[in-house]
């Protein structure tokens, strides 16, 4: 009984760390970074520095998509050799 309490709170702490922001989250976390550069809202700086965070975020993504196994060597395809005695 005592250890599945504790899988349990286990998988509830694990699951709580997962959440994915929202669109409008990620937004006020990119200003609150580029403010913190000392840009200014609404000046072409902090504009360009959104705009920064948002094109290495999607380099991640794609990074991170091609850094497959199977993206890392050529594949290759033979016909099966069939032998018989």
């Amino acid at each position: 009984m005592r250890a599945s309490l504790i899988v349990a709170m286990t998988v509830l702490v694990l699951a709580a760390g997962c959440k994915t922001m929202t669109p409008q989250e990620r937004r006020a976390a990119d200003e609150a970074t580029c403010k913190s550069y000392g840009f200014r809202k609404g000046s072409d700086a902090f504009a360009s520095c959104l705009l920064q965070l948002d094109l290495d975020r999607r380099a991640t993504r794609r990074a991170a998509l091609y850094s497959d196994p199977f993206y890392d060597q050529p594949w290759v395809i033979y016909p099966p050799v069939v032998v018989r005695p």
